[in-house]
């Protein structure tokens, strides 16, 4: 029977080491998981890029059922605030009354600003005037279609194909069918019947 009761003895310390060992190991987790540098939150940044890639875009504006504009590139970019952006080549025609094509406009790229309600088109901007058989050219050109106002504050080059005329100037404010315009700052070489 002694040999019964020593066995009976070891269990509870047994039982007891093993409870203070693992009570050691938990300490020590824990102590090691204390003295490590707090880690903070990554700042993460909103997404800015574009939420809508639309290809092979046509833009048609109206007035009273009768085609006005048509807007039309490869690729369009929509973002959250509405504004768009056209990283190819842009193609503007704008029509008579009559549904005649008056004006086109070619660029590089474009953009439009939802809060400033604004077509910016940019890159080697060619406009044709057909009717009056002009050319303008310059680097950006601006449309609010609101206004119908056509405008920009760059360096612009006007060539008349009937008379031979060549305008350059900064800045030039135009109705959208570019059937009348003013450039701000001209300079060029006119043509003048007549003496003063």
């Amino acid at each position: 029977m002694k040999k019964v009761e020593s066995k009976k003895k070891d269990r509870p310390t047994s039982w007891l080491s093993a409870a203070l060992y693992a009570s050691f190991l938990i300490l020590q987790v824990v102590s090691l998981a204390a003295c490590e540098e707090k880690k903070q939150a990554k700042k993460v940044n909103p997404y800015t890029g574009p939420i809508e890639e639309i290809n092979d875009v046509k833009l048609l504006y109206s007035e009273a059922a009768k085609l006005k504009v048509k807007l039309t590139t490869a690729k369009q970019f929509r973002y959250t605030n509405e504004n768009r952006r056209y990283p190819k080549p842009v193609y503007i025609v704008f029509y008579s009354p009559t549904g005649e094509e008056i004006t086109t406009i070619r660029s590089d790229s474009g953009q439009y600003d939802k809060a400033k309600d604004v077509y910016i088109v940019m890159g080697n901007v060619v406009v044709v005037n057909k009717q009056k058989q002009e050319k303008l050219l310059t680097p950006e050109l601006n449309w609010k279609p609101q206004t119908k106002k056509v405008f920009t504050d760059k360096r612009v080059t006007i060539l008349s194909q009937l008379t031979g005329e060549k305008l350059y100037g900064i800045g030039l404010d135009a109705n959208q069918d570019f059937s009348q315009y003013s450039i701000r700052k001209p300079t060029g070489i006119f043509n003048m019947e007549g003496g003063i």
